[in-house]
């Protein structure tokens, strides 16, 4: 049994792969969504990252798709209280922004799809720097008070507006933020590392990283001449034309070989050892995708590789 990690200074405990919701009723429909959450929690997920805006940029979608689909599959499971639902308020089509009626309005649609009384996890989608922090807190707040949050967390924040919000918490002793979710991953480490990662440790904060195989580039399946099949192609593909890109593949191939682990595990798990980091985030279309991302549990690398991966990324 793969032990679990405490997120932040929360009371969650959370396995050390977040399993991402975003394709549940995009690029995987039903069936596969949940022949997907069931192999997760076979191998002893219990942590899902979704949002209340997924998948609202497919045409004939309204956004709430994958919340509903992840609500259908608890209810079909009845294991509600064993898994940690993470969802996020913010970038719904009808609930943009984060005014605090648009917070409370957005988090009862959210339960509603969910089919749940509460929300363990409940980001800040995107910060809305129109709306002063207390208002955001004190709304937010407000739902922990009613039993419909246990905890706050934010995401694609800068490092004044979190600091910001923590003190406000703090000065009114109102809920606070206790993870943050930033991009981050080998490939992509300068939004998150310097003031916003070192404002995260002074908090106490856990980083739970999106993007975190940088779109499908760091399972190692993007190389030169090769197509890949995927809605993320594109995005994935950039990375092969930077010296960085190329350098990071070549050590992940490396370690990869020499551990018979693999390329996606590696990667995970240099993201899993980095500071702050309680668990990176990464979805999976079909089940024969997840072994390589739920390995991270069990795969400790060493100082040495830890170094290789670290400074071929630099």
């Amino acid at each position: 049994m793969t032990s679990l990690r405490r997120l932040g200074s929360s009371s969650l405990q959370v396995f050390p792969l977040a399993l991402g919701g975003n394709v549940f009723g995009w690029t995987a429909d039903e069936a596969q969504s949940f022949a997907v959450l069931d192999a997760y929690a076979a191998a002893g997920g219990n942590f899902i990252d979704t949002a209340d805006a997924y998948s609202a940029w497919i045409p004939g979608n309204e956004g709430g798709e994958s919340e509903s689909l992840i609500g259908k599959w608890l209810a079909a499971r009845g294991n509600r209280s064993d898994i940690v639902v993470a969802t996020k308020v913010g970038a719904h089509p009808s609930y943009k922004g984060l005014s605090p009626a648009t917070i409370k309005a957005a988090a009862e649609e959210s339960l509603h799809r969910l089919g749940t009384d509460h929300i363990d996890l409940y980001y800040t989608h995107f910060d809305d720097e129109t709306v002063p922090v207390e208002e955001i807190i004190t709304a937010l707040d407000q739902l922990v008070k009613d039993g419909k949050v246990r905890e706050i967390a934010a995401s694609n924040i800068s490092p004044e507006r979190l600091r910001a919000s923590l003190d406000f918490s703090e000065r009114e002793g109102l809920a606070r933020y206790v993870a943050l979710q930033p991009h981050y991953n080998l490939v992509s480490r300068d939004t998150y590392e310097g003031e916003l990662q070192d404002t995260a440790a002074r908090a106490g904060l856990a980083a739970v990283p999106y993007f975190a195989l940088a779109s499908g580039f760091l399972t190692g399946k993007y190389r030169p001449g090769a197509t890949v099949d995927s809605a993320r192609a594109g995005k994935a593909s950039q990375h092969l034309e930077s010296e960085r890109g190329q350098k990071v593949l070549a050590a992940l191939d490396k370690v990869a070989q020499e551990r018979n682990a693999e390329i996606a595990t590696v990667a995970l798990a240099w993201l899993a050892s980095r500071p702050t980091v309680a668990a990176p985030i990464a979805s999976a279309r079909t089940v024969e995708q997840l072994p390589a991302l739920v390995a991270v549990a069990d795969l400790s690398l060493t100082d040495q590789e830890l170094t290789e991966l670290t400074e071929a990324s630099a």
